[in-house]
């Protein structure tokens, strides 16, 4: 055995050696781990996507990741923000996405690029651009020409791109890993044979690009040789590779859960997280990604949905403002540090386990040059446990590990936090809005000069091409001055069905009442009395996205938008249905149209002084104020909790959409011990989901600021206020 062990080492210093000459080395992989300038490594990635914070954060997020013991920073590639229209490509500002990859690079960091393209996230339509969706004869992630087209031509864009600066590690560049499609078994086993087909085309595609660097795919399990089949989820420590020659990677280590508005927020417990990420290890694991390291920001209309809020802070160990938050982040920090002590046992020894009670086992590294590590286990998620390893005894708490790095001494025991948590607070600045005006918005009438007129209903995305949340719907109903109603009786009563995800009633110009569904029901029907004169009367409806589905098989079929049955009843006649009438349609606002969040636009519309204003709070409303930035480089955020739903730009940078929409729900007392779902932590129950959203320091000047506010259904904008994020220790 000796001989052999000096064989090894001989050979992986000579492979290490010509890797250095060279100056290039493909990364490989073996059962283990990835094999990186020819050693195993076991690695602590991630996510920071690039466009959910700023240029100007970059640099420090990066850094932070690093400080918390990070080797990887993860990140998707974002199509359709890099290609809003067929072979017109953006790579500029939040969108840089070269300037991110090189400042990892400066940091000493690996890169895990996941160019997808199809990304899922959360993110607007899954990632890929709507313009996609009216190619003809498309169908998405499925054996279809017209799809493997567009996605062979992104993906070679953005390989082509990372070669041409030298990018991946087989340039000397950190890139170490890529990821093709994205969580597809679901929609594989729907597809059947066209998916299969699919999966395989995928995947040669890939590897037929000559990277140097192997490939994944997450959360397929027939991802064929010699790509990766990787876990994403809670816990991963059961799951296989398909392979026995391939390293047990974990792609997606959920650290928090994203939030919806209407919804509750979500907290996922460290003890819990270091728990599942030492059980991976100790079962083989050598690579963990946090989704997410940082979660940041669905700034202007990026995210998916319906519903999903602008905030997309994950409780991760760097909150949305990129402030660290502890004990999430110190406690990782520290399980990253113990388990690189055991590393190189952990890489080149296999496990005897031996049970130490009902609950409790020991996992035994031991090398043959010595090393030695244990991790003792406690899987009772009530009950603490003594147990006696290698004639010692220790304490083990509920649902813990315990890493002894020398098979002797505890060094980190999951359940066991020492970092002092950190208290995120809102405080309030000296910054005082000044020169409110009011400017409001038409209420589109079928009479006016329409852009379409159509007989029925038309789809919501059909006619936006998601060029904005609004679709304007308008017909005129002809009411006998015999009705009973007109005459002291009960108010007739509209019924619309949507499938939109918010919806405002006008009827002759006025606002009759507002409706919306949730993300778990799409479709939902508002049901109101109207006020109807005698003659032609007016119904003007508008329709509202809050993100287009992101997911799930054929979403680019999804529907939105009014789709009827639209019917007025409580008439002589019984019911009148308006479906096919004739009606007019209108595609976005007035003040979108001319961009009126910009400073040019801003001064070309007459504006209403806020002191001449009407005091009633009015719908589809917009506001402008003046405002200086503060002193300091605290994060800042805007208060937007006396509005009600709407959209708000800084001097012309949409932050993105607000809704204060209450949290409905149970909330309840969190519990680290058991397996975690994210009904198990909820907290905010009777709040609005988001009430503060982040304003990037990058974005403001030292005086005269300009904020512009869209309220489309009414709000108080003199009490919105500008605070900052304070953390203090506990």
């Amino acid at each position: 055995m000796a001989v052999y062990s000096a064989s090894k080492f001989f050979y992986l210093y000579l492979i290490l050696f010509l890797c250095l000459q060279l100056t290039q080395c493909d990364v490989t992989y073996d059962k283990k781990a990835l094999i990186i300038k020819g050693q195993r490594r076991i690695l602590f990635s991630g996510s920071i996507h690039y466009p959910r914070s700023t240029p100007e954060m970059w640099e420090d997020l990066i850094q932070k990741a690093k400080d918390g013991g990070l080797d990887v920073i993860d990140t998707y590639v974002f199509w359709n923000v890099h290609e809003p229209s067929p072979g017109k490509y953006n790579f500029e500002g939040r969108y840089d996405l070269v300037q991110f990859i090189k400042l990892i690079q400066k940091a000493g960091l690996y890169v895990h690029l996941r160019i997808g393209p199809y990304i899922c996230g959360e993110w607007n339509f899954g990632g890929l651009p709507v313009w996609l969706k009216f190619v003809p004869g498309i169908s998405f992630r499925t054996d279809n020409k017209p799809f493997k087209f567009a996605m062979h031509n992104f993906t070679q864009k953005i390989v082509d791109m990372m070669k041409d600066k030298n990018l991946f590690e087989s340039q000397g560049g950190p890139i170490i890993l890529s990821q093709i499609e994205n969580e597809y078994e679901p929609e594989r086993k729907r597809f059947g044979s066209a998916g299969e087909a699919y999966m395989k085309w995928a995947a040669k595609m890939a590897v037929g690009f000559n990277t140097g660097v192997p490939w994944v795919m997450c959360k397929e399990e027939d991802a064929p040789d010699p790509v990766i089949n990787t876990c994403n989820g809670f816990y991963c420590h059961s799951f296989s590779p398909n392979n026995p020659s391939k390293p047990k990677l974990w792609t997606e280590a959920w650290t928090g859960w994203f939030s919806d508005f209407g919804g509750q927020n979500y907290h996922r417990p460290v003890e819990d997280i270091a728990f599942a990420v030492a059980r991976f290890i100790q079962t083989g694991g050598s690579f963990v990604n946090y989704y997410m390291y940082h979660g940041g920001t669905n700034f202007g209309r990026t995210v998916g949905g319906p519903f999903i809020t602008t905030s997309y802070d994950y409780d991760a160990p760097i909150d949305e403002y990129g402030l660290i938050r502890d004990p999430k982040y110190g406690h990782l920090k520290e399980l990253h540090k113990v388990i690189k002590l055991c590393e190189s046992a952990l890489l080149t020894a296999d496990p005897t386990v031996t049970s130490l009670g009902n609950y409790e086992e020991a996992r035994v590294f031991s090398s043959e040059l010595g090393e030695c590590a244990a991790f003792l286990s406690n899987y009772n998620s009530k009950s603490a446990a003594g147990v006696t390893f290698n004639e010692m005894h220790y304490h083990l708490p509920p649902w813990s590990i315990s890493i002894l790095p020398d098979c002797k001494n505890v060094v980190f025991n999951t359940a066991n936090v020492k970092t002092q948590g950190s208290h995120m607070q809102m405080l309030p600045t000296d910054v005082r809005f000044h020169s409110w005006e009011t400017f409001n918005e038409d209420i589109f009438s079928h009479e006016d000069d329409p852009t379409i007129t159509a007989t029925g209903l038309l789809e919501q995305l059909n006619l936006t091409r998601d060029t904005s949340d609004y679709l304007w719907y308008s017909t005129s109903i002809n009411i006998a001055s015999s009705e009973s109603f007109l005459n002291g009786g009960d108010r007739p009563t509209l019924s619309v069905k949507s499938a939109g995800h918010a919806l405002h009633v006008f009827v002759n110009g006025k606002l009759s009442g507002s409706d919306s569904g949730t993300r778990e029901y799409k479709r939902f029907t508002f049901t109101g009395n109207v006020d109807l004169h005698a003659g032609m009367n007016t119904i003007s409806l508008l329709s509202i996205a809050v993100g287009l589905p992101y997911n799930g098989p054929q979403f680019e079929t999804y529907n939105t938008g009014v789709l009827g049955p639209v019917v007025l009843r409580g008439i002589e006649e019984g019911h009148r249905d308006l479906s096919w009438q004739k009606w007019s349609y209108k595609i976005g606002l007035k003040g979108e149209a001319i961009s009126l969040g910009s400073w040019d636009s801003a001064a070309s519309v007459n504006w209403t002084p806020f002191s001449l204003a009407a005091k009633e709070e009015k719908p589809l409303t917009w506001h402008k104020a003046y405002f200086d930035a503060p002193e300091g480089d605290d994060p800042l955020a805007m208060d937007m909790s006396s509005m009600r739903k709407g959209q708000v730009w800084i001097n012309g940078l949409c932050i993105g959409r607000y809704w204060s929409a209450i949290a409905s729900g149970r909330c309840s007392r969190c519990n680290y011990t058991g397996s975690y779902r994210p009904n198990k932590c909820r907290f905010g129950c009777g709040n609005p989901t988001q009430k503060w959203y982040h304003v990037p320091r990058s974005w403001l000047k030292p005086k005269q600021n300009l904020l512009v506010v869209f309220e489309e259904i009414g709000g108080d904008a003199s009490k919105i206020s500008l605070v900052k994020r304070w953390v203090t220790r506990k």
